[in-house]
């Protein structure tokens, strides 16, 4: 049995990197004024970034029926006899049920894993189905495998402005102003459904601090429970020096976790801007 694996770009996995992974990648649309781009082929970081900064309106959307379909049949007719299909948390996209919706035409042979993990965490189920498969699992065994682990994860994501939570109508003009007044950042949490705020914090070097002792907390939650885990660090810093400095933060704090870095993807730099920063902790599954 010739399995593919497939994800989308909102983990962080673009095309390259999915080549080394062995993993076909879905890029993500990202609509800049009007006029759609996919990440991590017509449009990098660096340019999403100015486009931001000098004032582009910016939303994301998923890929489209067609566009996924496509993707699908032209595995298939590669020689693979199924696909697993790993794409972004059912609780914050509507582009997991829209999948599942188009596997029923595919007769068995695509399926799309509803496992809640989104960005970082979402990478790691992709790292884990890859291991799940080379082990000679087929597709539904993994999917079954990845949705009964999926919940087993956490992510802390700081922002640096409110702005964008205001264009995005996740909070007021007048909350925004007052944020920026006070140098307050928001730390949220997201257990797979959704982000939800759970502390305002003053400066972004407490928010990052508080951030990552939430992280240890869970950690150690997990480990109580017998789980191998894996840490994924994520930020849309503009600077590669934060980003490493961010980085050997987490790690200094969690010197003998498994921790990789990504960026963060556009779908999510989309509500949260520039120099955002975030971590998951995640059970690993056949690794």
């Amino acid at each position: 049995m010739k399995t593919a694996i497939v994800t989308d770009s909102n983990s962080g996995i673009f095309p390259e990197r999915g080549r080394e992974l062995g993993v076909f990648v879905l890029p993500m649309p990202v609509i800049l004024d009007g006029k759609e781009y996919y990440e991590g082929v017509d449009l990098t970081h660096e340019e999403f970034y100015q486009r931001l900064d000098e004032g582009a309106d910016a939303s994301t959307s998923q890929p489209s029926p067609a566009a996924v379909e496509a993707l699908w049949n032209d595995i298939l007719a590669q020689g693979y006899d199924e696909i697993l299909h790993l794409p972004m948390s059912s609780g914050l996209s509507a582009s997991c049920a829209t999948a599942q919706g188009l596997a029923a035409g595919f007769d068995g042979r695509v399926q799309v894993v509803d496992d809640h993990r989104v960005s970082v965490s979402q990478y790691d189920a992709v790292l884990d189905a890859v291991a799940l498969v080379g082990a000679g699992m087929d597709a539904a065994a993994a999917r079954r495998e990845l949705e009964a682990g999926g919940m087993d994860s956490v992510i802390y994501l700081g922002v640096d402005t409110l702005k964008y939570f205001k264009k995005n109508g996740r909070c007021t003009a007048a909350t925004a102003a007052l944020g920026a007044v006070l140098n307050i950042k928001p730390l949220l949490k997201c257990d797979g459904e959704r982000f939800d705020a759970i502390a305002k914090i003053r400066g972004v070097a407490n928010c990052r601090k508080r951030a990552v002792e939430c992280a240890v907390e869970a950690a150690q939650a997990m480990r109580a429970k017998g789980f191998e885990l894996t840490v994924g660090v994520a930020s849309s810093f503009r600077d590669p020096a934060e980003a490493e400095a961010w980085v050997e933060q987490i790690r200094a704090a969690l010197p003998d976790m498994s921790l990789h870095y990504e960026p963060l993807s556009f779908s999510v730099i989309c509500h949260t801007g520039p120099d955002a920063f975030g971590l998951s902790v995640s059970r690993t599954l056949g690794r």
